[in-house]
């Protein structure tokens, strides 16, 4: 009698148990808020595209021109750093021992003509002599005819030495340019922004995924904005540009035009949207605003929007 009376209360249960759980699945997912509201378009119409900020000198990867063990990195990130100045040294052991080779064959070609030197200034004295007898009987024609031809050997024997101190000068020269190339150096003053090679590493000489180092000029920073090429014939570069800082629409700064390269490639810079197209092309502007107005570093996005003329179909875009 018990087991027949429980029995309807658990299907009761189960069935308002399946009915909650049916109802609360089917109610729409609350769309989360947020972390920071996207910037709106300063202008009636415009373009819209995601801006990454670079140095003015652009960011300079700095690479090795030979393969060789990093001996000694002499920068770290954020040195201050000026042209010529070195950044890192290639191991050159190697190096050093050719180039004390290539003295001592310079010494010894410089010796050779010393003697090559001695040696016509002899023949040239012998042969001055044998010139200065003005009785025939004294000296044979032969004679004459042997002193002018040890002089004019002698003379090629010192061409020789001094051909053989040049070629080992011009030995000495490139070695010592190698050696020199194992100091990389700074190309420009600027800032050190990154370093990926370390002391005992091997630096691979040639184009890398990865720079060894990245320079920049940080004095002044530019904005590098991604132009969609189908929004391109819009673009007014004498347009006003104002850039928000991605995350906090608060921080914002006028830009000015610094220049446009003026080739339109494939898009490379992408902001993660799922939205955003990557089989497109785009046109680069670059951008530059006063460092100080906005707390940015290199290789920030921005959100950026230039104003463009009116016009019925020229309506703005969110960037992507």
């Amino acid at each position: 009698m018990k087991i027949n009376s429980i029995l309807p209360l658990l299907s009761a249960a189960g069935f308002l148990f399946a009915t909650y759980v049916v109802v609360s699945g089917s109610q729409p997912t609350p769309v989360a808020e947020a972390v920071a509201e996207p910037a709106s378009a300063p202008f009636n119409t415009f373009i819209a595209g995601s801006g990454i900020i670079e140095a003015k000198s652009q960011n300079i990867a700095i690479g090795t021109p030979l393969s060789r063990i990093v001996a000694k990195v002499a920068v770290k990130v954020g040195d201050k750093i000026k042209a010529d100045m070195p950044l890192f040294y290639l191991d050159d052991r190697d190096t050093q021992a050719e180039l004390a080779i290539k003295r001592a064959d310079l010494a010894k070609a410089k010796a050779d003509a010393d003697v090559a030197s001695a040696s016509l200034a002899d023949a040239s004295s012998l042969n001055e002599l044998a010139q200065a007898i003005t009785d025939s009987r004294a000296i044979s024609g032969e004679e004459l005819i042997k002193r002018r031809n040890a002089l004019a050997v002698a003379r090629a024997k010192l061409d020789s030495a001094l051909a053989y101190v040049r070629q080992a000068e011009a030995g000495l020269a490139n070695t010592q340019s190698t050696l020199d190339r194992l100091v990389v150096r700074a190309p420009i003053d600027g800032e050190v922004l990154q370093v990926n090679i370390r002391p005992g590493e091997f630096a691979q000489a040639g184009g890398l995924t990865t720079a060894l180092l990245v320079l920049g000029d940080l004095r002044q920073l530019h904005v590098r904005v991604d132009i969609d090429e189908s929004d391109v014939w819009r673009f007014d570069k004498n347009g006003k540009a104002v850039a928000f800082l991605r995350g906090n629409r608060d921080f914002k700064a006028e830009l000015k035009l610094a220049y446009i390269e003026p080739y339109v490639v494939p898009k490379k810079s992408l902001t993660g949207d799922s939205t955003e197209r990557v089989d497109t092309r785009v046109l680069q502007a670059l951008y530059s605003f006063e460092r100080q107005l906005l707390p940015v570093y290199v290789g920030q996005q921005m959100d950026v929007f230039i104003e463009t003329k009116e016009g019925p179909s020229q309506t703005g875009r969110s960037p992507s």
